[in-house]
């Protein structure tokens, strides 16, 4: 069996990730990993759905085994990503999908080089402004700072392996598709198949 990839997205607020990869994910061959956190579990939120839910003592103990792929402290409370499940489901042969941000990102760069790293950008930055303003839910004060903080994390965007233009849903959808084809096809991911082929010359 071909082992899976490892696809790390990041985009900043706004730019239709999640919509993108809900799409993506009704394909079988995906599995998006769960975070694991040290916050408590708000009204509805289920361990191993949502995140997986664990003590502190437990993720320092992982972060101290190598037990994380990436992790972060934010608002005292640690945030990362399970080294042991991600392996296991790229091990069955599952194209793993790790959301995250853009330094956590990096940081998987390090221990994952062959990961494939792809961002996910709005048309513009006026255009991204539009929707965030089209949500209704944030004032103009959030909205400046989303925005902000978006600029900030597309000047890491020529770090990552592709980027998705989110321009069209349908499109986008399509181009996310054929950056994971391509990789499919790289030479090293049909090693196996090659080898069979010259066993049988």
């Amino acid at each position: 069996m071909s082992k899976g990839i490892l696809i790390v997205v990041s985009a900043p607020s706004g730019c239709g990730k999640g919509t993108i990869l809900s799409e993506v994910l009704k394909d079988e061959k995906f599995y998006y990993s769960v975070s694991a956190t040290t916050r408590s579990p708000r009204t509805g939120e289920a361990d191993g759905v949502n995140y997986h839910f664990l003590t502190h003592e437990q993720f320092v103990e992982r972060i101290n085994n190598d037990g994380m792929l990436e992790y972060a402290e934010y608002c005292g409370n640690y945030y990362g990503t399970p080294k042991k499940e991600v392996y296991d489901k790229l091990s069955e042969g599952k194209n793993v999908i790790l959301e995250i941000e853009v330094q956590g990102a990096m940081q998987i760069k390090k221990k994952c080089p062959e990961a494939v790293f792809v961002f996910i950008a709005p048309p513009s930055i006026q255009e991204l402004k539009r929707r965030l303003n089209k949500r209704g839910t944030e004032s103009d004060e959030v909205i400046q700072q989303r925005v902000s903080e978006a600029a900030h994390e597309i000047s890491f965007a020529s770090q990552y392996d592709y980027v998705v233009v989110n321009a069209e849903l349908e499109e986008a959808i399509s181009d996310f598709r054929s950056v994971v084809r391509a990789q499919e096809l790289k030479s090293e991911s049909q090693k196996n198949f090659i080898d069979e082929v010259l066993k049988n010359a």
